[in-house]
């Protein structure tokens, strides 16, 4: 869907070659037309209801009724505009901006969610608050990817590393009664996992996919065997961790609709605010983050000016595997309260596609897995809402928006240059 197009550069006089691809004019597209039969041949009457004030909330607010119908329509037209424009920007041979993509798929969602809500009632913090919790352990994972491959290896293995530090972290959590040891325990899983990884595809250079698809499918087998033999029979002893209890910052906490989301949250989920602008300072504004790009995108060019590069490599895939396994840790300490076998259901896959959707970039990844958990808790209110879609389709809605978003939505988006390639030096 790309086709080339050659321009002169009017300030030296060389052609230059440009590039546009439809994807995105496409997706906006198929996503208008969606809406537009929820519009018009499947429009639905009524108004729908969205609650505003939370429970805990000491600023009365009132509930926001809208008619469902007119609102569809206009939310559908805004849709047929933005299409128009990412066409006339395609036809200048200029990427829709990200915004734009945010904005557009804002539209729809809100769109889908009044015609999918008449005559019921959304509790908006509810739905914002469940889709933060959700994104939580994606947030951690997606962070995890970055910096694995942003270093040139491939982390097919963040499920792995999920499923071995949920273990690991209620185990120790149970053992010693301490949410804490069960964090430190579900960092180191991810480390050992991750270490793995680094060391048959750094040091003995097996193809890194492969690797990682054969630790998922070790792990998953290795974890379910022991809750099978040691946590079933011991379930008061070694299944029964203390979970992180909630936070609530004074003042933050009572800012109307968001504060309740954003400030009355876990540990975990406000080690997720530093982290992210951590990772994303390192990596783009200190030396770390210049030696591990450099490692990621031109490994010969950084040897020849001293950085080590396949240590630079091991080191940041085991710092990888630390900060996935936090969001491993979340499920069992922050969420479930107790280890299941394949209890992550395949969100370190979402994490992978929420780093490629996010274009290898801390910030961007965030917010793709925050769009992921809030597709996912969607399902869940769309189902107690009574929605006329069909109850298999729900059950699609996170993986169907992960498929949109990284086909679809993203555009051209280029990994680092050596991702995937072992480096041997000469």
């Amino acid at each position: 869907m790309s086709a080339p197009a050659i321009a002169v550069n009017q300030d030296f006089g060389q052609p230059v070659v440009r590039t546009r691809s439809l994807k995105a004019p496409i997706s906006f597209g198929i996503a208008s037309v969606l809406i537009l039969l929820l519009a018009f041949p499947a429009g639905r009457e009524g108004h729908s209801n969205f609650r505003l004030a939370d429970r805990s909330s000491d600023v009365p607010l009132p509930d926001l009724a809208m008619p469902t119908a007119p609102t569809v329509t206009v939310c559908a037209l805004l849709m047929v505009l933005g299409t128009a424009f990412a066409f006339l920007q395609w036809s200048r041979y200029r990427p829709t901006p990200l915004w734009f993509v945010s904005l557009f798929s804002v539209t729809g969602v809100f769109a889908f969610l009044v015609w999918s809500s008449a005559d019921g009632l959304v509790p908006v913090t509810g739905l914002l608050f469940g889709a933060v919790s959700l994104s939580v352990p994606l947030i951690f994972g997606a962070l995890g990817g970055v910096i694995g491959e942003r270093a040139g290896v491939v982390n097919v293995a963040i499920e792995a590393q999920f499923l071995f530090a949920a273990f690991s972290s209620a185990l120790i959590a149970s053992l010693t009664g301490s949410y804490v040891a069960g964090l430190i325990g579900a960092m180191v899983a991810g480390l050992l996992v991750a270490a793995v990884l680094a060391a048959f595809s750094i040091k003995y250079l097996v193809q890194q996919i492969i690797v990682g698809v054969v630790l998922n499918v070790l792990i998953t087998g290795l974890t379910s065997f022991l809750h099978g033999a040691l946590m079933v029979p011991n379930a008061a002893l070694l299944n029964s961790p203390p979970r992180f209890p909630r936070w609530s910052i004074p003042l933050l906490s009572d800012i109307p609709v968001l504060g309740p989301v954003l400030f009355n949250q876990t540990l975990i989920v406000y080690l997720a605010y530093i982290v992210v602008p951590l990772v994303a300072w390192g990596i783009y504004r200190t030396r770390w983050g210049l030696r591990l790009r450099a490692v990621g995108e031109h490994p010969k060019a950084a040897d020849t000016v001293g950085i080590r590069v396949n240590p630079t490599r091991f080191w940041n895939v085991l710092l990888a595997g630390a900060i996935a396994g936090i969001g491993g840790a979340y499920f069992t300490l922050g969420a479930v309260g107790s280890f299941d076998k394949e209890m992550t259901g395949g969100l370190g896959f979402i994490a992978l596609a929420a780093m490629i959707f996010g274009g290898w970039d801390p910030i961007k990844a965030t917010l793709a897995a925050l769009l992921f958990g809030f597709a996912s808790n969607l399902q869940t209110l769309l189902v107690n809402l009574g929605s006329p879609i069909p109850g298999e389709f729900m059950s699609m809605l996170p993986y169907l928006v992960t498929v949109l978003a990284v086909v679809g939505f993203t555009g051209r988006s280029r990994p680092p240059a050596a991702n995937g390639t072992a480096y041997v030096k000469e």
